[in-house]
């Protein structure tokens, strides 16, 4: 494994420093419009179901297009298809700024309709469920196989430090003017195209040739379903992310549960990034090198126990810290996921598989969102999220009882890349 010294070499490589770039200013938009869309949308409606539909919204079209989206990552230019992907991105956040200028200020209520919302939001997740597994299978292309953890982390960092600066700008943005905020979304987005069309690949892609077929596009999943190792690293981060939810309730856990406003909202809703980002610096650094099974394990945990300490506070300084080291835990679970994933599986059916992936994770992420709404509804916001995070902490402890294929690996040297098995018992 290379050593730290090794994290300045892989920054001077041109694809890193523009695949990384072209992901820094994605995310950013993302994570600024998930913001102000979360709690403009809050604000119209004051009903913490409102984000649960927003989240259900983006993971729908992530299922109905997984067949798609994946053999259209491994038959095309992954670049390409993600170019025009955020194509249509900047497209749904001019939509947000013309809904915005006509519903006007809804800070203090309002009687607009919020289906247009709905609307956009459907078509922001159906761009997302094609752009997502072709960025993603990016990476391995970019630099040799050894240098793969050391992007993975870099990508992690460059990631969460997204979600910091989206977040904060968001609540600044959003006392002057939703429809300004979603003007500069839509200027990240458009700024993050020519990076990603430029970035050169050190290992050239191998691109099914084949006529398009149910079954071809259902081989990813095929694979999942014959790969212990990848199953069960997708199947535990989703899990985790489905019950752990949290973050789309921050809307209603500032201004319910702490009374805050919309820039210490804004800073509340950068807590997880501000986490993340500490973490990744120092994975970029140090690496998780051994016992990389039992390390995913025990960060799942922890991450489930910080939410619980999050749910039931009233406290703004121990929900802040509570989502930082919530958040580090699952930086250090992403990282691992996204390292064993793209080691375990062949190059010819990579987009296929993350476009699964996606589904399992990335898009569960929207569907915790559904989960945390209706469950807000019913039980409140405080047992929903604490509930949630003693389910996560029950799975981290049902996967390590019950799956040794995971538990057992030491280093990412002992993933096959063929089949995904453990290469030593």
């Amino acid at each position: 494994m290379p050593d730290a010294d090794l994290d300045l070499g892989v920054m001077r490589i041109p694809a890193v420093r523009r695949y990384l770039a072209s992901a820094a200013l994605s995310t950013t938009g993302i994570s600024l419009m998930l913001t102000v869309l979360f709690k403009q949308a809050f604000d119209i409606t004051d009903d913490a179901l409102t984000i649960g539909i927003i989240g259900l919204l983006q993971f729908v079209p992530a299922v109905l297009l997984v067949v798609v989206s994946g053999y259209v990552a491994d038959r095309f230019d992954r670049r390409r298809v993600t170019a025009l992907m955020t194509v249509g991105r900047v497209l749904c956040a001019v939509a947000f700024i013309v809904y915005s200028r006509d519903v006007g200020d809804v800070s203090d209520g309002s009687d607009a309709a919020i289906w247009p919302v709905y609307v956009i939001t459907l078509a922001f997740g159906s761009f997302d469920a094609i752009a997502i597994p072709a960025r993603r299978a990016i990476a391995p292309l970019a630099v040799e196989r050894e240098l793969l953890p050391k992007l993975v982390a870099s990508a992690a960092v460059t990631y969460v430090l997204a979600t910091v600066v989206g977040p904060i700008a968001g609540g600044f943005l959003y006392s002057a003017g939703p429809d300004l905020a979603y003007l500069v979304v839509a200027v990240l987005f458009l700024a993050s195209i020519p990076p990603i069309l430029r970035t050169p690949y050190a290992n050239q892609p191998t691109r099914i040739t084949e006529r398009p077929s149910v079954k071809l596009a259902l081989e990813g999943l095929s694979f999942i379903r014959r790969s212990p190792i990848v199953l069960s690293a997708i199947s535990l981060d989703m899990f985790a992310v489905l019950f752990g939810g949290a973050v789309a309730l921050i809307p209603v856990i500032a201004e319910e549960r702490l009374g805050v406003g919309d820039i210490a909202y804004g800073w509340l809703r950068a807590a997880p990034g501000i986490g993340a980002g500490i973490t990744g610096l120092v994975l970029a650094a140090r690496p998780v090198t051994r016992r990389v099974g039992p390390t995913l394990l025990a960060v799942v945990a922890i991450f489930g126990a910080f939410h619980v300490t999050l749910g039931l506070t009233t406290n703004y300084a121990v929900a802040f810290v509570s989502l930082v080291i919530a958040a580090g835990a699952d930086m250090v679970s992403m990282t691992i996921r996204s390292t064993l994933v793209p080691l375990a599986t062949p190059d010819s059916q990579l987009g296929r598989v993350t476009a699964v992936e996606s589904v399992f994770i990335g898009a569960s992420n929207e569907l915790g969102a559904f989960e945390s709404g209706v469950a807000a509804r019913a039980i409140g916001a405080p047992w929903a999220i604490a509930g949630g995070g003693i389910a996560t902490v029950a799975i981290a402890a049902g996967f390590a009882a019950f799956v040794p294929t995971l538990r057992r690996i030491d280093t990412y040297d002992d993933v096959d890349a063929e089949v995904g098995e453990p290469s030593v018992a």
